[in-house]
């Protein structure tokens, strides 16, 4: 017997929550330090030591998981929409459309105009994708969920040949490997110098930059990633359909599963991690073991974080609803987390851009966090909707939406 629709809610929103939470651990280098050193230590900020340690962390647990349960959870949320408007007897396809069609248009913004990272737009390119195959039943969503998956990592693997017959070549004739230098390796100090430049500078610069180097970024962000991203929101539509998501299995389930899940893949990313630390972090290391193989057993991993998070949940619990709160704004949260990480890094605001190591970048995370957790909560004792929900809402219905918390009904949250 499926539990009530109010605790469906809450453990979705606990998931996402923590998805919220998670994704800032790997999005702050992103904010704090130029692009390379998000996937190669060695390329900025320090890769010894207290460095070392943090960047091992993220790698073994997090890195590409928060994505990942980002992505489960948009596709159970596509369904939990469409399914809410089939049985009202509106439209279905309309309302996702029009949800799509705005939150585009919310990324570009948010590409163009804070923060280069921006995964909104990609998320509603992929959503249009991926509506027409939410009746599949859950075995078809899973394999061919798993079929993009695989379709997306060896798409990675010819980037990781690309960087292989780039190690057999002289330095003087590598030039035309630079942009993958540039992204997964240790760039010339003329680059981290521009790049250093741009974002200690003032908004103007920043935003030409953005447009003259990640105006179409989208687009072609949904030729490599898009794979992944849409057969993960296939699995969690299947995660949905099967009640892992909705709290359904006993505790001792989801504890089962995800003592699995994770005996399997931590061993295997441990061994990737050593591989990258032997090999110093050279680029064909990089792209083979930070950005392809771990395709291969990420999805595992993800659902083991999931029944992780489900198993070890308290729903009456200070921190539990805390954090579902702040996942059930998930939209006003990130886009906040945004603002204030661009007014830390950013040169017209503190300006500390390049001037933290690794592991200095983690009290703002702290820091972030305890803000989300502090006024997610208390907003939604008062509204009915985040702030941006609202917004979106009200525009994908062409009408503004109730938001005063008297009016709210749990069920219609996402």
């Amino acid at each position: 017997m499926h539990p009530p629709i109010s605790s469906r809610l809450l453990s979705l929103d606990l998931v996402r929550g923590t998805a919220l939470l998670g994704i800032l651990l790997l999005n702050i280098v992103g904010f704090g330090m130029p692009e390379a050193a998000y996937f190669n230590p060695r390329a900025y900020g320090g890769w010894h030591g207290a460095d070392l340690a943090a960047w091992l962390v993220n790698f073994l647990f997090f890195d590409g998981r928060m994505r990942g349960l980002f992505s489960f959870l948009f596709g159970a949320s596509l369904l939990i929409v469409t399914d809410a408007a089939e049985a009202a007897g509106r439209d279905p396809a309309r309302i996702h459309y029009a949800r799509m069609g705005w939150l585009l248009l919310f990324g570009l913004a948010h590409l163009w105009l804070v923060w280069h990272g921006d995964i909104l737009a990609h998320y509603a390119l992929v959503g249009m994708l991926a509506y027409p195959l939410r009746k599949l039943p859950i075995s078809r969503l899973v394999s061919l969920g798993a079929v993009l998956t695989l379709v997306s990592t060896t798409l990675f693997g010819m980037l990781a040949h690309d960087a292989w017959r780039m190690s057999l070549l002289p330095q003087a004739t590598q030039g035309e490997y630079g942009a993958l230098v540039n992204a997964f390796g240790i760039p010339p100090a003329s680059r981290i110098a521009s790049e250093l430049a741009v974002h200690r500078g003032n908004y103007g610069g920043l935003v030409h930059q953005r447009f003259g180097e990640y105006a179409t970024s989208p687009f072609a962000m949904l030729t490599l990633y898009g794979w992944e991203t849409l057969g993960y929101m296939l699995f969690g539509m299947a995660a949905l359909r099967s009640g892992l998501l909705t709290g359904a299995w006993p505790r001792a389930t989801y504890r089962r599963w995800w003592l699995r899940c994770w005996a399997v893949t931590l061993p295997l990313y441990a061994l990737l991690a050593t591989w990258l630390i032997a090999a110093r972090f050279s680029l064909y290391a990089v792209v083979m073991a930070a950005a392809t193989l771990p395709g291969l057993v990420r999805p595992v991993m993800i659902l083991g974080w999931t029944c992780l998070i489900l198993a070890v949940a308290r729903p009456d619990g200070w921190l539990t609803r805390r954090i579902a709160a702040a996942g059930r704004m998930a939209f006003s949260n990130y886009l906040a987390t945004s603002l204030l990480c661009v007014w830390f890094f950013d040169g017209y605001g503190l300006g500390w851009f390049g001037h933290l190591s690794r592991w200095q970048l983690y009290p703002v995370v702290f820091g972030v966090w305890a803000l989300l957790l502090l006024w997610s909560q208390p907003w939604l004792t008062v509204f009915r909707y985040g702030p941006l929900e609202w917004v979106w809402r009200s525009l994908a219905r062409g009408s503004l939406q109730p938001i005063r918390n008297s009016l709210a009904n749990p069920s219609q949250s996402h």
